[in-house]
């Protein structure tokens, strides 16, 4: 989004006229950052208004709510029937949330959601589902785009809302995987073809034709619109997109353009337009890039989940022994214990040089007027222990490979989602269903219950005998173990924590004192 020189200073001056706090005002946020203000606090008290923002329960008074708006931004299919009260709020296609914390807060702030804080999504594309059967209009309460009439658990995708924990480092281990496949793509030359690899990661192979046309058919683990192209002279993208269970958000600030709107219905400017009010309600600029950037380096900055070994010596053992079952039956095959980060990867950059557009993007004039954020993710500084560069690299123990698969057992199973949302709304597509997930980063698992995309499963042994389809080789090695060999993977698992964020170390006992403990079996 680009404005112009004379907009930023006439929004930097109207910021603390339409924000500041008068008496008897109720806002949820009462300081509100002046475009550039973001490049004159230290890294700490940007960090410190993140977090202010991240937990604030805006109100009507400063644009919560989108009277005129659906969640995905679009107008409403009825517009004589705005979302005012009682149609402000609406827990299936919201805005069903006043704050950031209100969904992700367990075991802290920025952590995952109990199921009571489930977000339907694609339930925003309606006005206000109310499932009311005389409602003809299509996507406005009750019926699909088609006219067809919807459900509860068919009008979006029931999902957990996911821990932001060590956000940083995942944004930046993506954005390298990216430019690794990016550059891969790059050197096929027409007739040619070649494996997409990264990280040792294998990403399945991209093909051209004698034409130039692109053949992403055995691309393997990205999402559609990673792998849309129209010709020759429009390659795939393929970004890795490693926020929302479907793989659909390129990174921490597109989730929270996204979410803002969708959730709290607060319109961002960068995503909405500089002195826009699209919704109608009265205010314009109802969160500026400035509070947005401070909201990322909240997130990015988060601490990172590590270890927790117990003094007792038959646990330990049962632990050790469940890492070894975990990477000699293949779990480690998708959830990878460590990947690496080099070439610097750890210091946190902003604006994500893979954003798309209605978020701040390198190329745009606010950052040509006031320069880019950057952060050392391994800064003592940060909450947490961090993992440390050893010989230029530094080793992220997210146990993932950032790729797709189907792990059910096919159409009848209950884990399929009705939706896919990375297909058009609408499309038949998008009514087939998904079945495809990001693998789980297991880093931090044992305090982000329940469990899977859905979190329906209360146990992580339930999560795990769910597993089907690709993972149908594994489950074979896993059935035939003996219980007490599942029991000790499930203690191992068990051991994978979420630290205080006073914790110096990654490896810890019970009491917090650091703990020496081998790497992850390869």
């Amino acid at each position: 989004m680009k404005t112009s020189a004379a907009l930023l200073v006439a929004l930097a001056a109207s910021y603390s006229l339409t924000f500041a706090q008068g008496i008897g005002e109720e806002l949820g946020l009462p300081r509100r950052l002046a475009p550039g203000e973001e490049h004159t606090l230290s890294y700490a008290e940007l960090v410190a208004h993140g977090r202010d923002v991240f937990s604030a329960k805006f109100t009507a008074q400063e644009g919560q709510g989108r009277p005129m708006t659906k969640g995905t931004g679009e107008p409403l299919a009825d517009g004589a029937d705005p979302l005012v009260f009682p149609r402000n709020q609406n827990r299936v296609s919201g805005p069903e949330a006043n704050s950031c914390v209100g969904c992700h807060g367990v075991p802290i702030v920025g952590g995952a959601g109990e199921f009571v804080s489930n977000a339907w999504v694609m339930g925003q594309r309606f006005d206000y589902a109310d499932f009311d059967d005389l409602d003809a209009t299509p996507t406005d309460g009750s019926m699909d785009e088609n006219g067809a009439p919807v459900e509860l658990d068919t009008i979006g995708n029931s999902r957990q809302a996911m821990g932001l924990f060590g956000a940083g480092f995942v944004e930046m281990l993506t954005r390298q995987i990216t430019a690794d496949l990016q550059a891969i793509r790059d050197g096929i030359a027409p007739g040619e073809s070649d494996r997409l690899v990264s990280k040792g990661i294998r990403y399945g192979v991209l093909r051209r034709d004698a034409a130039g046309n692109w053949d992403t058919s055995l691309v393997e683990g990205l999402s559609a619109p990673s792998l849309a192209t129209t010709g020759p002279n429009d390659p795939p993208s393929l970004i890795i997109r490693p926020f929302h269970q479907a793989s659909a958000v390129v990174s921490i600030r597109e989730f929270a353009n996204g979410a803002m709107n969708h959730h709290m219905g607060i319109q961002t400017s960068e995503r909405f337009g500089f002195g826009a009010d699209p919704d109608q309600d009265g205010f314009t600029d109802e969160l500026g890039v400035a509070d947005v950037s401070a909201l990322v380096s909240f997130v990015a900055s988060m601490n990172v989940p590590g270890r927790v070994i117990p003094d007792d010596p038959t646990r330990r053992d049962a632990i050790r022994a469940g890492e070894e079952t975990f990477a000699e039956i293949g779990c480690a095959d998708c959830h990878i214990p460590s990947l690496p980060l080099d070439d610097n990867g750890w210091r946190f950059s902003e604006p994500n040089p893979f954003n798309p557009p209605g978020n701040l993007r390198p190329e745009d004039a606010y950052v040509a007027a006031h320069g880019t954020l950057g952060v050392d993710l391994t800064d003592d500084a940060l909450p947490g222990a961090r993992p440390k560069p050893q010989n230029g690299v530094v080793h992220v123990n997210v146990f993932t490979d950032f790729k797709l698969h189907d792990i059910t057992n096919g159409p009848g199973d209950p884990n399929v989602e009705p939706l896919d949302m990375n297909e058009a709304p609408g499309s038949p597509e998008f009514f087939a269903g998904n079945s495809r997930f990001l693998t789980g980063k297991l880093w931090g698992v044992a305090d982000q219950m329940p469990y899977y995309h859905h979190g329906r499963y209360t146990t992580m042994r339930q999560a795990v005998d769910a597993h089907a389809g690709e993972a149908s080789d594994v489950m074979v090695q896993w059935n035939a173990l003996t219980e007490g060999e599942r029991l000790e993977v499930i203690e191992f698992l068990k051991s994978l924590r979420i630290l205080p964020e006073e914790s110096r170390s990654l490896v810890v006992d019970e009491r917090g004192r650091r703990v020496d403990w081998p790497a992850f079996p390869e």
